[in-house]
């Protein structure tokens, strides 16, 4: 049995997502879903702690939660991991939101939000190496990520492969629900890829994978339980 790991938040100064890093006592540990502006403080923290990382993982494919997985991926010398489902979407984020140029960049008002948050629309990159995983529906699925122990579910709806990483914390059972489970709310379904029926199946069938006594780590906002929003989410109420 893998022991449990210790969980580590950064916020991506722009668009909010939130990075966790997940450390186990020896020193290995894994960075999910590296948001803008959010790889010199990763960074700075493995080295800080003299953490092992093995890889970098996303929750899924859109550019708020992958901007910076390049950056931190050649630094760190490690692939970046994701579902299948999402690979596409890291190699043309822009153009895959319906937002991209011909050079692949942004355009548009998303392009005028990134230069007014000081990014360069031209900016992103496509990590070097790029790790794809399958998993099984309604399974949740074992990573090999030596001894963290993480599992992944997959959870569509918010993207094709937006996918729920679970893991046993030093707090107790955890999961990392991306954008498609959120504090009193859940992920829009409205965008490319995006789909209300399989979020629905998602909310029925995947969810109740989840161990009922779990912390709930999300995309952007804050923590929350599954309890919690057993109770008052009104998407999962009742």
């Amino acid at each position: 049995m893998a022991p449990p790991l210790l969980l580590r938040t950064v916020v991506a100064p722009v668009f909010g997502a939130n990075c966790y890093v997940l450390s186990a006592p020896g020193g290995a540990c894994v960075i999910v879903d590296t948001g803008a502006g959010t790889a010199q403080e990763v960074v700075a923290l493995v080295r800080k702690h003299a953490l092992e990382p093995v890889a970098v993982l996303a929750t899924h494919g859109h550019v708020d939660h992958t901007w910076d997985a390049a950056a931190v991926c050649d630094e760190l010398d490690v692939p970046l991991l994701l579902h299948e489902a999402d690979a596409y979407r890291v190699a043309d984020p822009f153009g895959t939101l319906g937002l991209g140029s011909s050079d692949g960049s942004a355009t548009g008002l998303l392009a005028e939000a990134l230069r007014a948050m000081g990014i360069d629309p031209r900016s992103y990159r496509e990590p070097s190496r790029v790790v794809t995983f399958a998993t099984r529906p309604g399974v949740v699925d074992d990573l090999d990520l030596g001894d963290l122990g993480l599992r992944a579910l997959h959870a569509p709806g918010h993207t094709e492969g937006s996918t729920f990483y679970l893991v046993d914390l030093t707090s107790g059972p955890a999961a990392l629900t991306g954008d498609v489970l959120f504090a009193g709310t859940i992920g829009r379904t409205d965008l490319p890829g995006g789909d209300s029926a399989a979020m629905a199946r998602t909310l029925r069938d995947v969810v109740p994978l989840v161990a009922p006594d779990a912390r709930l780590f999300p995309g952007h906002g804050p923590a929350t339980s599954l309890a919690a929003e057993r109770r008052s989410n009104p998407f999962l109420a009742g």
